[in-house]
């Protein structure tokens, strides 16, 4: 009877000069899908991106056992074809993870068609310490459940969006456009970044004017006569627009506009630290406008990462 034999290397028996090559040669050797478990007296680190940096994002790093006497890691070599998820797709799955993600800065919404690896690497993010904490979100049995956005027809959804994303912003940022206003008046000869606080603010309000009532008028009216055509079984005709993908990069565009007025913000304020001779208004304005950036991600997400890629693969199935 065969058995089979788990792939384990006590690194702490190799000499100082063989340690890498010898885990170089056993990665090497290893079919894809399968695992080489280290066992080290500190953590190895260094060897993930030593690893990342010769041979490429093939492979999976997991900590089995973390200190104070042994590091156990599981490396596994990816299989051919698998692709690592993006943010925006991780996002869609579980909406909990995005409080990783704004945790350590990275743009899960408009920025979300990129890696976990990719996004910090961009922002000079540890990958690894994200990657683990985003696996004890995902183990978490003490985690509420997340609403399952990514389940719901897309008419529902779109309904969702504007009476939950649509009607904060409407009825939030005319306050916030007024606030700014007040405090730059106030407050702009000790405080001269309060004028561009209050620039930003007025570009981000001019571009969701728009940019919702294009929404709501055009682009989810036509995504809900796709639902409504699949339902039915009847085929649609080609819209004015062409393709939903038309409407869709512009809305996209968009929102990257606002996403990088709102990062442009947070930099200016030096993330919203609020000076001593803060009036009342000054501190209602620096504590709306992150709860403004919070929703507006989420709206942005729920867009970008679930609504539109599922409209442009509904619009091929109608016509």
């Amino acid at each position: 009877m065969q058995t089979t034999t788990e792939n384990i290397l006590n690194v702490t028996l190799l000499e100082p000069r063989l340690k890498h090559p010898t885990i170089f040669a056993r990665f090497d050797e290893m079919g894809e899908g399968e695992s080489l478990t280290l066992h080290n007296d500190h953590d190895p680190k260094p060897l993930y991106y030593q690893l990342l940096g010769e041979r490429g994002d093939i492979f999976t790093w997991e900590y089995l056992e973390q200190g104070p006497d042994w590091w156990k890691v599981k490396i596994s070599k990816r299989i051919s074809g698998e692709n690592e998820e993006t943010l925006g797709q991780i996002a869609a799955k579980d909406l909990r993870k995005a409080q990783i993600f704004k945790k350590y800065g990275l743009d899960f919404c408009c920025g979300g068609n990129k890696t976990v690896k990719e996004a910090c690497a961009k922002k000079g993010v540890d990958s690894i310490q994200v990657e683990q904490e985003l696996m004890h979100v995902e183990n978490s049995v003490f985690s509420s459940r997340p609403l399952p956005y990514n389940e719901w027809e897309l008419d529902f959804l779109t309904d969702y969006i504007v009476n939950t994303h649509h009607h904060y912003v409407n009825k939030n940022l005319p306050d916030l456009v007024a606030y700014a206003h007040k405090v730059s008046r106030v407050h702009g000869g000790r405080h001269p970044e309060l004028q561009q606080v209050r620039e930003l603010v007025d570009s981000i309000h001019s571009e969701l004017s728009t940019h919702l009532m294009k929404e709501e008028m055009v682009l989810f009216p036509y995504i809900k006569e796709l639902v409504a055509a699949k339902k039915s079984h009847q085929d649609m005709q080609q819209s004015s627009f062409g393709t939903v993908r038309n409407p869709i990069n512009m809305m996209e565009t968009e929102h990257e506009t606002v996403g990088g007025a709102l990062s442009e913000l947070r930099k200016v304020t030096h993330n919203y630290a609020l000076p001593g001779d803060a009036c009342a208004t000054y501190s209602l304005l620096y504590r709306m406008l992150p709860e403004f950036e919070d929703d507006l991600h989420i709206h942005i997400h729920l867009e970008n990462n679930i609504l539109f890629p599922k409209a442009i693969e509904l619009e091929k199935q109608v016509l």
